[in-house]
């Protein structure tokens, strides 16, 4: 009886010792994890998703995600090619394709990955320039790819792709930008409107071409602007004036400020005529400055005297003649009109 009892309780220990044990060994593997096996430190292999029996005591599991990891890249502050200052962050895909490299190869895959993407955003910030960096992101997200997969695929770790995710500029250069932007658009604006112009002329001289040909559409065109100026309700009052009618009167009207030519008088009249179209060397009043005044010819005497000659026989060219030896009936010469006598000749009167 003793040895049987003593049988039995060993028999229970080793149950309940290979349950304990059983239950330490078992390990159970997800669907997105690989298991790593550890025996006495060295890799045994890889265990597949499911229920996995490792040696109780012996063999030691570390599990490895094998699911894609997104990391953001903090901001990194760097020069550009072109001497600008830009804080660029980005953000990386990767995943583990072997992950005996990836707990061997590195002490921490994760670390290693974000510090290999900052110095690799670093150095692509200053191999671009900043209009690259605005409008070129897929080229350098290509760049920076390639410069992180290059040591990674050593840890078993591949790089699906890698963003940069945003530049931020220095608000002096913002400013900048957008009056450049702004210089821009107003250029356009200006040659829109300027070409609509250049258009709008071509139109209006093949119009105005074709209507020349044709006088009734001008007519017709008049017409229709009376009719759409009076369609509106407004106090505007509209009298179609022909355009043929001042064209006429510029035409008719003679030309003003146009000097006298020097064969010319004032007024139109010739140097060589007199006044109301008798010759300066003609008569006034049908007397001849050649002919008698008052009846006495101009080179006759007076008084027995004549005209030539002076008083009392004297010569003209001699002594002058006092008032008192003036003569009675001659009177003292005096100035007649344009017509009355030539320069020269003096004008005789009788009593």
């Amino acid at each position: 009886m003793d040895l049987v009892t003593i049988v039995s309780s060993l028999v229970g220990v080793g149950v309940v010792l290979g349950g304990v044990a059983v239950g330490t060994g078992l390990r159970v593997v997800e669907q997105f994890e690989r298991g790593l096996v550890f025996r006495f430190g060295r890799v045994r292999g890889v265990r597949e998703p499911g229920l996995r029996l490792l040696i109780p005591f012996v063999d030691r599991m570390r599990k490895v995600p094998m699911r894609i990891v997104t990391m953001p890249v903090p901001a990194q502050e760097g020069i550009t090619r072109d001497n600008v200052t830009v804080r660029v962050d980005a953000v990386v895909y990767f995943r583990v394709v072997d992950p005996i490299q990836a707990v061997i190869e590195v002490q921490d895959y994760l670390f290693a990955v974000a510090q290999v993407a900052q110095t690799s955003l670093r150095s692509i910030i200053g191999k671009s320039e900043l209009d690259d960096l605005l409008s070129n992101r897929e080229q350098l997200n290509k760049g920076l790819e390639l410069m992180i997969d290059s040591p990674a695929l050593a840890w078993g770790i591949h790089i699906d792709r890698v963003e940069i995710k945003d530049v931020a500029l220095p608000e002096s250069l913002k400013r900048s930008m957008s009056r450049q932007a702004e210089a821009e658009r107003e250029r356009r604006a200006r040659v829109i409107t300027a070409q609509g112009e250049l258009q709008a002329a071509h139109m209006l001289a093949e119009a105005g071409s074709t209507m020349s040909q044709a006088p009734a559409a001008l007519e017709l065109r008049l017409l229709q602007t009376v009719v759409e100026v009076a369609a509106e309700k407004n106090s505007t009052l509209v009298l179609p004036f022909p355009v043929e009618l001042l064209r006429f009167l510029e035409r008719a009207t003679p030309a003003e400020g146009k000097a006298p030519s020097a064969g010319e008088g004032v007024g139109g009249v010739s140097a060589g005529e007199g006044v109301g179209g008798v010759s300066a060397r003609e008569e006034v009043s049908g007397v001849s400055a050649r002919e008698e005044v008052g009846g006495v010819p101009a080179k006759e005497e007076v008084g027995g005297v004549s005209a030539g000659e002076g008083v009392d026989g004297v010569s003209g060219e001699g002594r002058e003649l006092d008032k008192a030896d003036e003569p009675r009936g001659i009177e003292a010469p005096r100035l007649g009109s344009a017509g009355d006598q030539r320069a020269g000749e003096p004008v005789v009167g009788r009593d």
